[in-house]
């Protein structure tokens, strides 16, 4: 046998494991950390929190520019469609957006509340766990007196994990939501329910308005 018909025996299924390697490892290192995307975001969020300016801010105000960097990471969209469950896919395109808007503006109404809540508390990142296209992304809100355990749930859209859904203390935001809807969808179907929540959201509107 030839010295370089020796060589190609040799190194040819050596080549091949290497070249295997490599793109298994670059098809891994493709998929981007949502640990590394998910903490310069709450950073931000405990940054905004902590601005002397935002309390000073009227309610409507506040709540405005808290949801403006939530919607940073957050899909509302995924997390809407999550809430109402199949009555999702009855929807036309233009009631889903209507629908996504309205359970926005409920959420940013309803928690705004917390804000005042807020001092200083900082998150400490525990693990993260990854399968296919999903993520959570584990943390703890640290302060002097207690640690409240808080799970970011997310999907892979294209390059960016988006977070639906919010478990704290093991309540889902999502499921928690979508037990209330369930039961309304149930009794009264969906103009039932977003006429509920129109009057939610007027309500916490009002509330808002006399802080």
């Amino acid at each position: 046998m030839k010295l370089h018909n020796l060589i190609s025996f040799f190194l040819g299924p050596v080549l091949a494991a290497i070249t295997v390697v490599f793109f298994t490892q670059s098809a891994v290192s493709a998929t981007p950390d949502p640990t590394e995307q998910f903490r310069p975001f709450l950073n931000k969020v405990t940054a905004t929190l902590a601005d002397p300016g935002l309390k000073k801010m009227p309610k409507h105000e506040q709540s405005r520019r808290i949801i403006g960097v939530v919607r940073e990471r957050f899909d509302f969209r995924e997390m809407s469609k999550r809430v109402i469950g199949q009555q999702w896919r009855n929807l036309s395109e233009k009631e889903q957006r209507e629908f996504e808007e309205l359970f926005t503006q409920l959420l940013q109404y309803a928690y705004v509340g917390k804000i005042d809540e807020y001092s200083g508390q900082q998150v400490q990142f525990t693990q993260q766990r990854i399968k296919g296209e999903r993520a959570e992304v584990q943390t703890l809100l640290v302060d002097k007196a207690k640690s409240i355990p808080v799970s970011y749930i997310m999907l892979l859209r294209g390059d960016q994990w988006m977070a639906y859904d919010v478990v704290v203390e093991g309540v889902s935001l999502v499921r928690n939501y979508m037990e209330q809807f369930s039961e309304i969808l149930r009794k009264d179907g969906y103009p039932g329910l977003v006429k509920q929540i129109e009057e939610k959201i007027a309500e916490l509107e009002k509330d808002i308005k006399k802080t």
